[in-house]
């Protein structure tokens, strides 16, 4: 260990430093475990073991066609993540909770396996170095079509499961208006996941969807020509081109005005769309206003990944940008700036998202 000059070196203490090397270390296995789940997501291998019991690397061969070896190999590592179970005869298994994180995409609230994307190419790495140098990152196009789909399989179970029946029931008169015929439009709307959701649940309502980002627009078109549905309509526009007139019944954010370079803009732009009698649904992350009442997060770290990565290099990504990143607008930021920009009723709903919390904002 280098000394201050003139002060002689302090000895280092072994275990401490065996011990900040394995909580270094952990992140690299972290690193190569989410790979590996990727992997397990992208070949069906959590779906070929749920409710299959404990399986042979041979058997679960016989199951998908690939090669057993791989697999055998696959098999040991999810197991010393403690990801699958072992059994003695060297023979796996993906219980009923692993199915209903790994597998289960259509009917289980905490699906996760969709957000394990593959590992983002040096590009991107070079690009966030870059960020760090000139103070400018980059925006959710320049991340690649990749950012959009990893945000729709993260994102879209508790969309497609909680926002029709447990959410809008929640909201003071939404639905009924929903149900006759109601003006809305999802900002920040992404591939459409909320959208399809609603359009299905409401089709006398007509609905309009704006991202900046093309990426996001393509892959909510082709959702949406998949799903048949002819009330949704789709704009590559930022969230601050909205009609210049009170127009909309309902509005919704959706995990995206902490990823906005000037969102003030947008809140602005919100408060001339809407009508008086009009509802905003904000979802966006649970967080606290300072860092150490945060800290009791277990995922914090991988919150503030995330920002880096994603959502506070979106947010910095033009001049001038407002920079709030993944934790940046907890309850009270949310809550001022909704009252700046005219709103005079801020509810905060708990709807016991683990991720999340819900704000239903009223002119």
């Amino acid at each position: 260990m280098k000394g201050t000059e003139g002060q002689p070196q302090t000895p280092l203490d072994p275990g401490e430093v065996g011990m900040f090397a394995l909580n270094v270390w952990s992140y690299k296995q972290g690193e190569v475990v989410s790979l590996m789940i990727h992997l397990g997501d992208r070949l069906g291998l959590y779906k070929a073991l749920d409710g299959a019991g404990p399986l042979t690397a041979g058997e679960l061969a016989a199951r998908t066609g690939l090669a057993g070896r791989w697999l055998l190999e696959w098999l040991k590592g999810q197991a010393a993540a403690k990801i699958l179970d072992y059994h003695d005869g060297d023979r796996f298994e993906l219980t009923a909770i692993g199915s209903a994180v790994l597998s289960d995409e259509e009917q289980s609230l905490f699906f996760a396996a969709g957000a394990f994307a593959p590992p983002g190419g040096p590009e991107l790495a070079d690009g966030l170095a870059e960020a760090f140098r000139t103070g400018r990152g980059l925006s959710y196009d320049k991340m690649g079509p990749s950012a959009a789909h990893r945000t729709e399989r993260m994102l879209g179970p508790w969309t497609r499961l909680a926002l029709v029946p447990k959410i809008i029931p929640a909201l003071d008169g939404l639905q009924a208006k929903l149900e006759a015929g109601a003006d809305v439009v999802d900002v920040g709307c992404g591939a459409g996941v909320a959208l399809e959701a609603l359009a299905r649940a409401f089709p006398r309502s007509r609905f309009h969807g704006y991202d900046p980002s093309r990426h996001a627009i393509e892959r909510a078109r082709e959702n949406m020509r998949r799903a048949g549905l002819s009330n949704v309509t789709l704009h590559h526009k930022g969230g601050n081109q909205l009609p210049a007139k009170p127009s909309l019944d309902f509005v919704l954010t959706l995990d995206c005005i902490h990823d906005m370079p000037h969102p003030g803009e947008v809140l602005e732009s919100i408060r001339c769309a809407i009508r008086d009698d009009g509802t905003w649904l904000i979802k966006d992350i649970r967080s606290q206003p300072g860092f150490r009442a945060n800290l009791a997060n277990p995922l914090l770290a991988m919150m503030y990944g995330f920002s880096v990565s994603a959502c506070m290099s979106s947010a910095l990504s033009e001049p001038g940008g407002a920079g709030l990143g993944t934790l940046g607008f907890n309850p009270e930021v949310a809550e001022r700036m909704t009252r700046d920009t005219g709103f005079t009723r801020f509810t905060p709903h708990d709807f016991e998202d683990p991720a999340n919390l819900y704000y239903e904002v009223r002119p």
